[in-house]
């Protein structure tokens, strides 16, 4: 299995504190791509989620998106080992070759796909989707896996 895939709801609140909880995000380091997500303020848009492309630690990443209500449209987050070679993953293939852990992309602000090296998050994720009542979840594997690049566009 390469990851999991699912749709989320097009709607605010903390999906990715949801679909996090239960990972090792706090022991990663979070390199946070090109995307367009924002917090909730006054009942509309408000501020950025996060900088434009950046390197979060996982404390003050789970901190980001466990603490008020945001938007996502897109989303582009891939986790590293901690003192690790933090660098743009564009291919599955970089993915494998690289020191990444995992790789959340999320696509007009409900598709998402995951990828992770660790089966036990990918299984975990998927039990989470499932009782969460997300749509159209399924696993990743070499044979269904349709995407080109791993960068949210």
């Amino acid at each position: 299995m390469r990851g999991i895939s699912f749709e989320i709801l097009n709607a605010y609140g903390k999906y990715l504190f949801e679909i996090l909880d239960g990972t090792n995000i706090k022991g990663l380091t979070w390199k946070i791509g090109g995307g367009e997500s924002y917090f909730i303020e006054n009942n509309t848009l408000g501020n950025p989620l996060f900088p434009t492309t950046c390197i979060l630690d996982g404390e003050r990443l789970h901190k980001e998106i466990s603490k008020e209500d945001y938007y996502l449209i897109f989303v582009d987050l891939k986790g590293f080992p901690k003192k690790s070679d933090v660098r743009e993953i564009a291919t599955y293939q970089e993915f494998v070759e690289s020191e990444c852990q995992f790789v959340l992309l999320l696509i007009d602000s409900s598709y998402v796909t995951i990828y992770s090296k660790d089966q036990i998050t990918i299984k975990h994720i998927f039990s989470k989707a499932v009782t969460a009542g997300y749509k159209n979840i399924e696993y990743i594997t070499d044979e269904n896996d349709e995407r080109t690049t791993l960068i949210a566009l």
